[in-house]
């Protein structure tokens, strides 16, 4: 895909501008017939994902932690991100803010869901909604803890169905993300259910499964693919599917995507990984995109100048248009100009980053 492209998906105001609230009715976002990028229904021109992981704000609180009790700060922060010039959300839900036992759902964060599948409506903004999430371990419950996998795996089931009831009706569902990068056992010693040690204080990665019990890797990852999206299925079939998932290719040369090998990857609509690149000649970089061609379209799901740094980031996004049919920064509840106002240099890049993330979205439209 070319960076022209861009354009047909990038919707709404100007970045930096107030969004317009007279925008119509979201159209669903799909694969194309052909497989090889997004499309709007109705419309044959490519669509590109172009957004934010909103996961925390910027005193590390999840959604969830203050939806409730905050909602102006979630809409303003919706209003923010639009106004930069993205159109998909990438928002986080934790398995213990949305179930109370393993067959009580958590009715008030529910409902919540529901109205922020609104607001994105009433915003134009597309959800990407990740489901699942332990990253507070103090938010797991014991009882979660203390199921083996095929309890563990009803329970994810139950989340899912109860998620997919509140967003099933709503075109302003980009995609259900099953889990947050998901991994096997490790090893037959790994019996915790999330990977440490955390980042931030949260745990970011998961084990679905802490005993192969005589299995390959494919094969639990198949039955578990097969059972979540059957599950989402079950409860809504318009959506898709995808799950974000640590690019191994870009740590162990020559590795092969597991989530999205033949055997596994089929009932998913997407390929999604979280790609932060690195110092080393871009190239490099670009050539680990390759092993994420699977014939379905591309997202980079993260994306952020960690190790590489402005420039080379800005420069792997320009030019990875050819295998990439998305990219979702991350925006942590504070605008370029706030972040600058914090006087100190993780502020600065920030404000930059946004900056040029946003400029990236416009140029696209020019």
């Amino acid at each position: 895909m070319l960076l022209a492209a861009w354009s047909f998906g990038i919707a709404g105001s100007a970045p930096g501008e107030e969004p317009s609230k007279s925008h119509g009715p979201l159209p669903r976002i799909r694969p194309a017939d052909e497989k090889t990028h997004f499309v709007a229904e109705g419309s044959p021109r490519p669509f590109v994902a172009w957004g934010f992981n909103y996961d925390h704000d910027d005193a590390g609180r999840l959604i969830e932690d203050y939806w409730n009790t905050e909602w102006e700060t979630v809409a303003a922060d919706f209003r923010e991100m639009k106004a930069l010039g993205v159109n998909v959300v990438r928002v986080h839900l934790q398995v213990g803010r949305f179930l109370e036992t393993a067959d009580r759902p958590n009715e008030e964060n529910l409902k919540t869901l529901g109205r922020l599948v609104t607001l994105a409506e009433e915003t134009g903004l597309y959800l990407d909604v990740t489901g699942l999430g332990c990253y507070h371990k103090q938010d797991v419950p014991a009882w979660y803890d203390a199921l083996d996998e095929a309890g563990r795996w009803e329970v994810q089931v139950r989340f899912w169905k109860e998620v997919a009831q509140v967003c099933r009706r709503s075109d302003a569902i980009f995609c259900y993300d099953l889990m947050n990068e998901p991994v096997l056992t490790g090893g037959a010693n790994n019996t915790e259910w999330l990977v440490g040690p955390p980042l931030g204080g949260k745990y970011f990665v998961q084990r679905i499964t802490t005993d192969a019990r005589g299995r390959s890797d494919k094969e639990i990852a198949k039955a578990w693919v097969e059972k979540l999206t059957a599950a989402i299925r079950s409860i809504d079939d318009r959506h898709m599917i995808t799950v974000g998932v640590i690019p191994w290719a870009q740590v162990f040369n020559g590795a092969k995507p597991l989530f999205y090998s033949p055997e596994v990857g089929a009932p998913l609509d997407f390929a999604s990984i979280h790609f932060y690149p690195k110092k080393v000649p871009i190239e490099e970089s670009l050539e680990v995109l390759n092993v994420y061609e699977v014939g379905k379209p591309l997202v980079i799901e993260e994306i952020f100048p960690l190790d590489a740094g402005l420039d080379e980031t800005e420069e792997f996004i320009r030019r990875s248009g050819t295998h990439v049919d998305g990219w979702v920064s991350f925006y942590w509840g504070k605008t370029p100009e706030e972040n600058e106002k914090k006087g100190d240099l993780p502020g600065t890049i920030i404000a930059e980053w946004l900056r040029r993330f946003s400029n990236l979205a416009g140029a696209a439209s020019d």
